[in-house]
């Protein structure tokens, strides 16, 4: 709907809205749970609510799955020719690397927590509570950028949004109370929005025609894994240093974000050279001819079927 209808701006802020909120709540209310329950009264919740959103997976609504999508850009070659078509369309590469990047954190997460426990002494509720104040801090951001992806090109707002982002972790290398992190975290958040939004909106406009699922679950796939893989990397840095470790996280962090610069060079300019909401003849002419190039192959290989029948 995004890519098709010219508002992959406006989903994208919405998406990370919505998408914000259970983060906000389960983060404020673990801060809660930690003070409150034992370990094994925590665990049987979190059971309870999976066992909800497996429920919820059995309701398939009719607006949802019946017959929604009968665009040309659904038509789907075999498995073989798909995997083809998404290698080749190099669009993807740099939208991919960059939201691996952005989540690849090495001092955002576990080290963080670390810190807070083990140097600042902060209770373990501290680190709950910085996650949700700070995810909510994401919100006017996301606001803001459903606003202006309307009035300005996606090119300036991953310039911007990427710059704005590259200091974002540096106020924590000053924090010397876990009070003064949760004070921190609303400049924290609100400096990552733009980034966040942009790299979701790029992503969208960057799904090859009828592989649009196939792409954002890449998306989303790579947000787990360099979000995990920061993780690990930040705390073999943590623990390089009793001192400094968490210094050398921040920066690390700080680098691995200046690295989103170069890759948006590799952006593919007719792709982000409009506002949303904006045609874009030269895309448009792009996708058409995919689609041709798709259905020429698939009534190729209907053909070579009935050869063979």
């Amino acid at each position: 709907m995004g890519q098709e209808r010219l508002m992959s701006g406006r989903l994208s802020a919405l998406w990370n809205i919505v998408s914000s909120l259970p983060v906000i709540a389960g983060a404020l209310a673990s801060g809660y749970i930690s003070g409150h329950l034992p370990p094994t009264e925590s665990f049987f919740l979190v059971a309870a609510l999976t066992c909800t959103v497996a429920l919820i997976g059995l309701w398939k609504p009719r607006s949802v799955f019946s017959h929604t999508y009968d665009r040309p850009q659904a038509s789907t070659a075999n498995f073989v020719g798909n995997v083809s078509r998404l290698v080749k369309h190099r669009a993807i590469y740099p939208a991919v690397l960059i939201c691996f990047l952005w989540n690849f954190a090495p001092g955002a997460a576990t080290p963080l927590q670390f810190y807070l426990s083990n140097q600042l002494h902060a209770s373990d509720a501290v680190y709950s509570y910085y996650n949700g104040i700070f995810a909510a801090a994401f919100i006017p951001t996301f606001l803001l950028y459903g606003f202006l992806c309307k009035k300005v090109s996606l090119n300036k707002l991953l310039w911007w949004g990427t710059i704005i982002a590259l200091p974002q972790m540096i106020p924590l290398a000053f924090i010397h109370s876990g009070n003064l992190a949760l004070v921190l975290a609303i400049p924290i958040g609100l400096m990552g929005g733009i980034a966040t939004a942009a790299y979701f909106d790029l992503a969208m406009r960057s799904c090859p025609p009828g592989l649009q699922g196939t792409l954002m679950m890449l998306v989303d796939g790579v947000f787990a894994l360099s979000g995990r893989g920061g993780d690990l990397l930040g705390s073999k840095i943590y623990n390089s240093s009793p001192t400094n470790g968490f210094l050398y996280c921040v920066i690390a962090t700080t680098i691995v974000y200046a690295l989103i610069l170069p890759l948006i060079l590799l952006v593919p300019k007719e792709l982000i050279a409009t506002a949303d909401g904006e045609p874009n003849p030269q895309v448009e002419a792009e996708v058409l001819e995919e689609i041709g190039e798709k259905e020429k192959s698939n009534t190729e290989t209907q053909n070579r079927g009935k050869i063979k029948i």
